[in-house]
């Protein structure tokens, strides 16, 4: 059976947005195949903006002198619930194995895209992903496992 939630460090069990702190931006999360021991570390965020176009009923209210605008931006929840990772090779065992083996863990909850940034890198760099058996083949696109010499 697919392990189709989240926990954290501590056990905490995460099923919905609202098991989230208030104001949290997104989280750096740990994937663990456990039939062969490889990892991945990434980070996902909560919330995604995204533009829509105004009605007719919408346009008609604005009232304000010069361009009307022609769209607003909405904030809608991502698809964190069901997300495994980005990366092709780990997708594709994932897919292989029928999600079975694989747990997920919350390493970090943060509150903005420079934080979740920060706390990627150093969870990837506190396991060496590109030195060990991982999913990771780069770290921040800037360093990629064929250019590092061990």
């Amino acid at each position: 059976m697919i392990n189709n939630y989240w926990t954290d460090l501590s056990g905490k069990v995460y099923n919905e947005i609202s098991d989230f702190p208030e104001g949290t931006f997104g989280f750096v999360y740990k994937v663990k195949n456990t039939s062969n021991g490889k990892i991945y570390i990434g980070k996902k965020v909560l919330y995604f903006n995204r533009k829509k176009k105004l009605t007719k009923k919408e346009l008609a209210e604005i009232t304000s002198p010069g361009r009307k605008p022609t769209t607003k931006v909405v904030q809608l929840e991502s698809d964190w619930m069901d997300y495994w990772g980005s990366s092709k090779d780990l997708i594709a065992d994932f897919k292989k194995q029928t999600g079975e083996g694989f747990e997920r863990k919350i390493l970090k909850e943060c509150l903005t895209k420079k934080e979740l940034t920060y706390w990627e890198i150093a969870h990837q760099l506190k396991e060496d992903v590109l030195l060990v058996e991982s999913y990771n083949d780069n770290v921040l696109g800037k360093f990629y496992r064929k250019d590092v010499v061990y």
